[in-house]
């Protein structure tokens, strides 16, 4: 009877502090929040509800203001304790309460409770529900009487809360949001970026830096930095820039080399959560699962580990002979095997124990189940496998060969296996076979041509056998000829059934893996290379799309890419004296002497047309020449709804010349509009996985339209949505503040841009530039005040200028900003120049670049990087900065299009045969190089060796790309089948 009083006494106490808010948190929390708290108080008891909704309706028909509906609630929770359900439904809420919290005395009841009003019975909520799933712990229902007495005795031993970290915990789910003295208004608590990552981290046994460092080679602080980076939504093109030193100057490709591995073990992490999850909620998750689940660092071990688990999926024997009860009997056998009788686990009427044969398959079954999984014994058999010989072997498969003998009487077209002609009895050992022999065999695979296994050889069964029954998994004690019997019979179970399936598949996992990286590394380099291919500017380009029944399509560009005429000849139909004086009138009119022609059909009449025509000097005055561009993804442009926004009335084919001609003026400003895998580089395009190839394709063009950096006045909005920390949306947005506002004058105005936070500002500001030619006409505007009603010139539009305000400033240019600088930098290059006595009109002047080659020649980088506290690197940055010429472009260090007046057949080509020619396109068994005779030839890989190359050009990411300029030796010539190979001589410069 005491302990009832005791119970109501801490109800009423309870009910009358959630009643009574106003009178210690008045001045911290308005009477709204109390409203919410309390009703979320009132679901807990069934009688408070009935009775609190006719309360509710009430107050609602005389329409009584807000403030008085809480207290007619109130007067109706007061008389609550009348029930002795209520009163026991509210000792267990007040008991849950407590355990969940902290107080500093039992008089702090009040406030702390109406703080975490809602904790309690969200907890009971999820407690109930996790009582359903975990077997001999339920839970009561709420109300139900608690069998441990009142904690009302226990508040002050009660025990300091665990800190939030203990949410993350790897079993248990995460908690919901509630209010916490951090946010006691409500609101949830934003979170560091990096939290995520730690989240990931802690699911599992091993440390994400350390294994990310031992999968890439790449030293632990370096990687360290570079997930701190990434967690912090750094873009690739900044981090190679302004944040070299944490990195290590690593270039852009180690970088992106590293996200790849990075997103790959945090997929592994999530994944690995997730099965826990499940098998939680199945309740067949065991603490020995749950370790095997958290030591796995890839997905093929997951699945692996998994697959017995899966929904629709066989039982397994193991998991069969556990539900039999025989887990204790494996124990017996390799702790103490004298004990073990198997004859006392046989039980006739029981199916799968009924004889003792049964009982000993099923302590097999599971002994070589646990045994498959036990991460000591993999790495065994995977040392093992490393020091023998493994092979790979493909051959054509019975469906082909059948369907071969068959194929007149088959309908369709039959399979070509004559092209996999080289695989059809192909064997390589697995350490020395070649990327795109991986690649051409999963191809033929797919096509159900080829047959493909791995030969692991038997050296490593008995191996294996051995050490795991005289070592890991021998018994404890003495064990009769039966029981060992049985566990040899389970050691080479495991390793038949269980071990050399995951070896295999690891193997032709790990094969296509890494050739598909390599194959989008060659297609990244390929890329780069292509898209950074010099400009050829202050010409008036003709751009031709050759073709024989419609004619080849002309299109006359400026030197600033506008269209000045287009038209159609047809230079192949008969009239060609008639379409020749067509062509000189056309190029005469615009003073054209620059012709580029693309590569597509009828390219090689073409060519042959104006290379006639030029030999009989028949374009004079115009000393006319031609180069051959490709035009892969014209077509496909000359379609999309780029092209049609961009030349709305123009006929498709005629915009496929347009493309070709400015291929030509700005590379990169034209090849971002299409699709990069529509450009024509690399091969097995198809074999690989889709959304690698896309992200790195997407990453490469973010990578070269930032260090190439792009006037944000007179930029596309297509090439802007490719700078660093921009997208579609933002590049969008900023093309409307320019046609809105007028030219941007510095940097800072990006700020006023919607959607453009301190974020994207920091990732994109130091790759735009704003160009002092283009605000000629804007300076002298605003230096006489008059901003409204301004006329801007924006990228050929002509709109009116709103004005900012009556208070506003006029901005002012800043001549930083037509630099590689980073703003961020801006306050150290003025102190630079200060300590040098250089002024900020000198950039790119020769009096500049003197007085800093004499400051660093005295004093060196690192002690002027020590004077002004900042890193060398960013020392580096400023100086360049300051000391290249205005417009510079890093392009003008690479190749242009190799320009020529006549062409040469490939029967004019002979053994040794010394020539000069441009590569083309580079594949992962060599490169193509177009040395003028219609035909490309092939410098096999073995050639391309290191000591041929300049020392520049011997990093991964500057390898020979397209664009490059070769020096080549002819080896052989096949004129039938229409194959030349080359060999290397060295790169031209």
């Amino acid at each position: 009877m005491m302990m009832r009083r005791t119970r109501v006494q801490v109800c009423k106490k309870q009910g009358e502090d959630d009643l009574d808010v106003g009178a210690d948190n008045l001045s911290s929390e308005p009477e709204e929040e109390s409203e919410e708290e309390e009703d979320e108080w009132q679901p807990q008891s069934k009688a408070k509800e009935k009775k609190a909704k006719p309360a509710v309706k009430k107050a609602s028909k005389p329409r009584v203001p807000k403030q008085k509906a809480p207290r007619k609630t109130a007067e109706k929770k007061q008389r609550a304790p009348r029930t002795k359900k209520q009163n026991l439904a509210l000792a267990e809420e007040v008991k849950v309460k407590e355990e969940r919290l902290s107080f500093p005395a039992a008089d702090g009841l009040c406030n702390d409770t109406k703080q975490l009003g809602s904790t309690g019975d969200r907890e009971d909520k999820t407690t109930a529900g996790q009582g359903t799933e975990q077997k001999g712990e339920p839970v009561p229902p709420l109300g139900y009487p608690s069998e441990e007495p009142s904690s009302s005795h226990h508040l002050p031993r009660m025990k300091k809360e665990e800190p939030p970290e203990e949410d993350y915990t790897f079993n248990e789910p995460a908690m919901k949001k509630i209010k916490t003295g951090d946010c006691p208004q409500g609101k949830p608590v934003k979170h560091h970026v990096q939290r995520k990552g730690q989240v990931e981290d802690l699911q599992m046994n091993w440390d994400i830096v350390k294994v990310l460092s031992e999968m890439t080679v790449v030293e632990e602080w370096v990687c360290a930095n570079i997930v701190s980076l990434f967690n912090e939504e750094n873009t690739i093109p900044f981090i190679v820039r302004y944040r070299k030193e944490m990195i290590n100057h690593m270039d852009a490709d180690a970088v992106r080399d590293v996200q790849l591995v990075l997103e790959e073990l945090r997929h592994v992490a999530k994944k690995a959560h997730s099965i826990t999850q499940t098998l939680k909620k199945e309740g067949v998750l065991s603490s020995s699962l749950e370790e095997v689940v958290r030591n796995c660092k890839t997905t093929d071990e997951l699945d692996h580990v998994y697959a017995p688990y899966k929904k629709g999926s066989k039982l397994s024997k193991a998991r069969r002979a556990r539900e039999l009860g025989l887990e204790p009997a494996v124990m017996t056998l390799l702790q103490n095997p004298q004990a073990l009788d198997l004859h006392s686990w046989v039980k006739p009427q029981t199916e799968g124990l009924s004889t003792l044969a049964e009982v000993e398959t099923g302590v097999q079954q599971i002994l070589a189940d646990m045994i498959a999984k036990d991460k000591q014994t993999l790495e065994f058999v995977r040392g093992v496998c490393d020091q023998s010989a493994i092979t790979i072997h493909s051959t054509v498969s019975k469906a082909a060969l059948k369907e071969k003998e068959q194929k007149d009487a088959t309908a369709g077209k039959p399979k070509d296996i004559d092209k996999f002609q080289l695989y059809c009895d192909f064997t390589a050992n697995v350490k020395r076979v070649q990327h795109h022999q991986i690649l051409a065999i999963n191809r033929g695979e797919n096509l159900k041509i080829l047959t493909v296994k791995v030969n692991i050889p038997d050296r490593v069964k008995s191996e294996f056998c051995r050490w795991c029954v005289n070592v890991r998994w021998r018994p404890s004690g003495y064990a009769r000829e039966e029981h060992m019997k049985i566990l040899r019979d389970a050691v080479e179970d495991s390793y038949k059934r269980l071990i050399l399936p995951l070896l295999c598949r690891g193997y032709r996992s790990s094969l296509t893996v890494s050739a598909e990286k390599e194959s989008i590394a060659m297609f990244v380099r390929n890329l780069r290379q292509r898209l950074l291919v010099c400009p050829v500017r202050g010409r008036v380009i003709l751009g031709v799309d050759p073709g024989f029944r419609h004619g080849c399509k002309l299109a006359v560009l400026s030197p600033t890419s506008q269209i000045l005429q287009t038209d159609v000849v047809y230079l192949h139909s008969g009239g060609g004296f008639r379409e020749a004086e067509k062509l000189k009138q056309l190029m005469i009119k615009h003073n054209c002497y620059t012709v580029v022609i693309g590569n597509g059909t009828a390219c090689r009449e073409t060519e042959a047309f104006f290379a006639d025509l030029i030999s009989k000097r028949f374009f004079e005055p115009l000393d006319v020449h031609y180069c051959i561009t490709n035009e892969a993804g014209a077509s496909i442009y000359s379609v999309s709804q780029e092209a049609v926004k961009e030349m709305p009335n123009l006929d498709p084919n005629l915009r496929s010349a347009v493309s070709i001609g400015r291929r030509v003026q700005d590379p990169l400003a034209e090849l971002v509009k299409i699709d990069p895998k529509h450009i024509g580089i690399g091969t097995y395009q198809h074999d690989v996985s889709q959304t690698l190839l896309k992200a790195a394709l997407d990453s490469v063009v973010q990578e070269c339209v930032s260090f190439v950096g792009v006037d944000i006045n007179i930029c596309s909005e297509t090439l802007m949505r490719h700078v660093a920390g921009l997208n579609a949306g933002r590049a969008k947005s900023i093309v409307e503040w320019r046609e809105k506002n007028g030219p941007f004058i510095n940097r800072e105005q990006l700020k006023q841009v919607k959607g453009l936070g301190p974020k994207t500002f920091q990732q994109c500001a130091g790759f735009i530039r704003i160009n002092p030619e283009n605000l000629k006409n804007v300076h002298s505007d605003q230096a006489g005040g008059a901003i409204e009603g301004q006329q801007a010139t924006t990228a050929g539009k002509t709109v009116k200028k709103k004005s900012k305000g009556p208070g506003s400033s006029s901005p002012l240019p800043n001549p930083l900003d037509q630099t590689c600088i980073h703003p961020e930098s801006y306050d150290v290059t003025q102190r630079f120049l200060q300590m040098i006595g250089g002024h900020i009109e000198e950039i790119g002047q020769v009096a500049m670049r003197q007085r800093i080659e004499g400051s660093v020649q005295r004093d060196g980088l690192e002690i002027l990087a020590q004077k002004l506290n900042t890193t060398v690197g960013t020392l580096q940055i400023i100086i360049d900065g300051l000391t290249q010429p205005q417009g510079f472009d890093i392009r003008q260090d690479f190749e242009e299009p190799d320009f020529k007046r006549g062409i040469v057949s490939m029967s004019d080509l002979k053994t040794g045969t010394v020539l000069t020619g441009k590569v083309e396109n580079t594949t992962l068994f060599g490169a193509f190089v177009d040395i003028g005779v219609g035909r490309s030839g092939l410098i096999h890989k073995k050639y391309i060796t290191e000591n041929k190359l300049p020392a520049d050009k011997r990093r991964r990411s500057l390898a020979l790309g397209p664009g490059e300029r070769v020096e080549v030796r002819v080896l052989n010539v096949d004129i039938q089948r229409g194959r030349i190979g080359l060999d290397l001589i060295r790169v031209l410069r």
